[in-house]
């Protein structure tokens, strides 16, 4: 974070900053539901970020839509990657893959359907809210969806192996990263043109979360079974933890103390909660077998997690470290990635090894819907969704 200009840029930023948080306060509240619903938000600026409030999803909340947003169509976005990951029980045999299958939120119906190129992984908004990209792993090409259409643009090509994408809290650049490769590429964050190539001193890495500053980030390696934390900014290895070969570390979200970072043990079975200062590891919260993706609820209070393995959703207290329900889908299934709807009402996630697609009510953890799709999809998004910026993956919102 560069210092400010002056001592009254520097006072006018902090009442700014100030307003937001109180506005957001407001937008939360029940008395407030209805300016809410009208999608009142701050927009992306990265001035805020020198101010880390004590959630760390307080720009988050229900109705808090950025301006940037404004005319984006509500919209599922699934991709079919054709693979079904580590740990995956079920190879598809459907034709339909490398592809994006479209859907309406409000009706649980398909609305379009396009190629995307060669395994795509996941659905990432950009930085600014303004374009989501597909990460196409195998065609080493990210393919721009313009949010207001809901349809493809041209691909940009010669990006090595995209398995993830994340923008640095900043908006300055891209790591695009290469899990086949063990390497993170820093690239441009608008024409992707790389910058420089860091190797990871891990197997596997796919997985990654900021800290509340954004001075650092921590990456999960699933091959190695590692922890890798990196300075932001010089992207300099600052510390490696072993979770065990056998721990197989999926997803990874800071909690909203923003001093705990929770990781998804899919052979554990549960979540790994890490202090991020001193990557000093607590006890296992134990919520399924295949734990994998990690969301937090639209008020910032709860995680949502998803068990593949055990065909569940664990829904985690991280102040208390308690599982205070599960959701388990009737006559199983596979929930894997995905994300919460604006209004926090709604969860979506892919089933990885079934082909299709689940929809829960957050306020029951009903099923309200099972939408058969392509060949193994992986990271779906949901879009758009409150927040100031985007940090990548199917929707890290801050």
């Amino acid at each position: 974070m560069r210092p400010n200009r002056n001592s009254l840029v520097w006072v006018c930023g902090l009442v700014v900053t100030a307003c937001v948080v109180i506005a957001g306060g407001l937008l939360a509240s029940g008395q407030d539901a209805r300016r809410a619903s009208r999608g009142v938000g701050p927009s992306p600026n990265t001035r805020q970020q020198a101010v880390a409030p004590s959630d760390v999803y307080a720009y988050t909340h229900a109705g808090m839509l950025s301006p940037a947003v404004a005319g984006a169509r509500e919209l599922v976005y699934v991709p079919n990657s054709g693979e079904t990951g580590m740990g995956g029980t079920r190879w598809s045999t459907s034709t339909d893959r490398d592809t994006v299958t479209v859907i309406d939120p409000k009706t649980f119906k398909i609305v379009d359907h396009f190629h995307v190129g060669g395994m795509p992984q996941h659905v990432t908004p950009s930085w600014d809210l303004k374009t989501l990209w597909v990460d196409a792993s195998s065609s080493d090409q990210l393919v721009p969806i313009d949010p207001h259409t809901g349809k493809p643009g041209t691909p940009v090509r010669n990006v090595s192996q995209p398995y993830n994408l994340y923008f640095t809290p900043d908006g300055r650049s891209a790591l695009v990263v290469a899990e086949y490769l063990n390497r993170i590429d820093v690239r441009d964050p608008h024409s992707f043109a790389l910058r420089r190539q860091v190797k990871v001193p891990c197997r596997g890495i796919n997985h990654a979360d900021f800290s509340a500053d954004g001075a650092y980030f921590i990456a999960t390696c699933e091959f190695s079974g590692q922890l890798v934390k990196f300075d932001t900014k010089t992207m300099k290895v600052l510390g490696t933890l072993d979770l065990g070969a056998d721990s197989m570390p999926q997803d990874i979200r800071l909690g909203p103390d923003g001093r705990t970072f929770y990781v998804a043990g899919f052979h554990d079975g549960g979540l790994i909660p890490i202090e991020g200062a001193t990557l000093q590891r607590g006890a296992l919260i134990r919520t399924g077998a295949g734990t994998h993706g990690i969301y937090p609820s639209r008020d910032g209070r709860l995680l949502y997690v998803s068990n593949r393995q055990a065909g569940s959703v664990s829904v985690v207290n991280p102040t208390s470290s308690a599982v205070v329900a599960n959701w388990r889908i009737p006559g199983g299934g596979s929930p894997d990635m995905g994300g919460v709807s604006a209004d926090g009402r709604q969860l979506w996630l892919s089933g990885r090894n079934d082909d299709e697609v689940y929809c829960f009510s957050t306020t029951d953890g009903r099923l309200l819907a099972r939408i058969h799709v392509g060949a193994n999809p992986h990271g779906l998004s949901i879009f758009p969704q409150p927040g100031r910026y985007s940090l990548g993956h199917t929707g890290n919102y801050r």
